[in-house]
């Protein structure tokens, strides 16, 4: 797959946030569903006064309710179209989006640059409360309350035996021709001075409900409901466990995506393409993420 931008059109790099709360995930879906896809894409073309609708590549597609804070996005604009914007896109996005939606820089990419394929990594927030009394207010669209006291150090006891390059079929939503392969490249949890916990879950990219799914695992091991090393044999198994519960969106944050130096991302999309499998699995190949393709 060509990665080429067509002749007479420029890449541009979007940096944005949404809360997710009231947003049917981030995907452009049918007539009636809020999406925040569907909010820039029609933002966009009306602040550039278009007939055409210029579609976002995303860098991780975030389910229904899941916030972000560093979601990147690029759109292919005609040079033209650019040319007469581009001093005062930014200003007049803001006073077109929805205040739950805010783009926070609009640039030209640099040459090789594809949102989703050119990320070598996406790191995600899950913030948990265990307070009997409660979530805070201020913070319950962002914090889910568990009812059970967590023990944050069997937590991470539990999480580090899942770090590395697996299978992550046991914690993945399967979908038609999809890996589920995925290198977790750090997954660890602490407590803050207001007793929220949040995991910290990093990895090249993340199969459907991944995330959820594993902070599931980990929160049946914090309240003492399965040992430190259930989950690691519940991924080696490599089958969907139904005590693993994929915990609800809400307090699940996409808060930053990594890219590499701007020279070797022609090559990170060209990589990531590729079909993953494990080495020493029949018909392995390079082991590469295929994008972040509906996560979390």
């Amino acid at each position: 797959m060509s990665d080429e931008v067509a002749p007479g059109h420029v890449r541009v790099r979007l940096d944005l946030s949404y809360d997710g709360k009231d947003f049917s995930g981030w995907a452009r879906q049918t007539v009636g569903r809020r999406t925040v896809q569907g909010e820039i894409e029609d933002a966009l073309r009306t602040v550039t006064r278009s007939a055409r609708t210029y579609e976002l590549t995303v860098a991780g597609r975030t389910d229904a309710g899941v916030h972000a804070r560093g979601q990147v996005a690029h759109v292919d604009l005609p040079a033209e179209v650019w040319d007469e914007h581009r001093d005062k896109l930014l200003r007049r996005l803001s006073g077109r989006l929805s205040h739950d939606v805010r783009i926070w820089r609009v640039e030209l990419a640099p040459q090789g640059f594809n949102a989703r394929f050119s990320a070598i990594w996406r790191r995600y927030a899950y913030r948990v409360t265990d307070h009997p009394g409660g979530a805070d207010p201020l913070l319950r669209g962002h914090v889910l309350w568990h009812d059970w006291p967590l023990d944050v150090d069997a937590m991470n006891e539990a999480a580090g035996r899942l770090v590395g390059e697996h299978d992550f079929a046991a914690y993945c939503k399967r979908r038609e021709g999809a890996t589920t392969i995925r290198t977790l490249q750090r997954f660890s949890w602490s407590r803050g001075d207001d007793g929220v916990i949040t995991a910290t879950v990093r990895a090249d990219a993340f199969c459907h409900n991944m995330v959820r799914s594993l902070v599931g695992a980990m929160l049946f091991v914090g309240d003492g409901h399965r040992p430190a090393d259930w989950p690691g044999k519940v991924l080696a198994a490599g089958v969907r466990d139904s005590a693993v519960h994929v915990v609800r969106p809400h307090g699940l944050t996409l808060e930053e995506v990594g890219y590499p130096a701007d020279e070797l991302l022609a090559a990170r999309s060209r990589e990531a393409r590729n079909r993953r499998s494990l080495p020493g699995a029949a018909g392995s190949g390079p082991a590469s993420a295929a994008g972040d393709a509906g996560c979390c």
